[in-house]
């Protein structure tokens, strides 16, 4: 997944600016940097959530820049859950499918095993507003999984949790890295980026200023910007 001299402005101001980005498969990449450097703006161009005004995203070689969201094999777990109240989990994870046209027998496999990899087997049948702030994140995890995406993308998936729903949320992430899931996460959890990212990089400015393996990231930061962040944040 390639992101090819992408540049974005709102209202004149660049929060993008000639950003170039190569995300390897089965790669856990960590997006890090202060409030405006262009996390957010990244992620949701590499969703399809926005389009760039110069610049390119390419999937597997092709190129996907107009492509809306529910054509590519990406999907995104933003920080508000965006569950749907008024429907069961089951209706919840079902729904995209439904909208590709997929049989029943289809998605009652999906749901049985999205609700399995989440660990919230038997849940089909309840209502997201009984549920805590960590199972509806892992809910829209597993609708997100549902769709067989060949790439997650995670917008600070546990900024909204109560501190003792992090690590639940956290743990599920934890195993699909380990299974190979190729990753792309906005977070603030630094020890999380320390022990389970295969890269880290900084943003600052709208561009990437240090990245590198979360060890000499973390322990060997080069940049004064980034070397500034970090005394703030660990």
């Amino acid at each position: 997944l390639d992101l090819v001299n992408i540049t974005k402005s709102y209202d004149g101001v660049t929060i993008l600016d000639d950003l170039n980005l190569y995300i390897r498969e089965n790669e856990f990449l960590t997006l890090l940097g202060p409030s405006g450097c262009g996390k957010t703006t990244t992620l949701r161009i590499l969703g399809g959530f926005e389009t760039p005004d110069a610049g390119k995203v390419l999937f597997n070689g092709q190129d996907i820049t107009q492509l809306p969201p529910n054509k590519r094999q990406l999907n995104t777990v933003f920080q508000k859950y965006a569950l749907f109240t008024h429907m069961t989990i089951a209706e919840n994870i079902a729904f995209g499918l439904k909208i590709k046209g997929k049989s029943k027998a289809y998605i009652d496999d999906k749901i049985k095993y999205a609700l399995k990899l989440v660990n919230l087997e038997g849940y089909e049948n309840r209502s997201p507003a009984l549920l805590s702030g960590g199972q509806q994140q892992r809910i829209a995890i597993a609708r997100a999984l549902a769709m067989n995406p060949d790439v997650m993308l995670f917008d600070e998936p546990t900024s909204a949790l109560d501190p003792e729903m992090v690590g639940e949320v956290l743990e599920i992430m934890k195993e699909l890295a380990d299974d190979g899931m190729t990753m792309v996460v906005v977070t603030h959890e630094m020890g999380f980026a320390r022990e389970v990212a295969t890269r880290v990089l900084f943003m600052d400015g709208g561009n990437i200023v240090e990245q590198n393996e979360p060890h000499q990231f973390f322990a060997n930061p080069q940049n004064a910007r980034l070397k500034d962040f970090l005394s703030k944040v660990l």
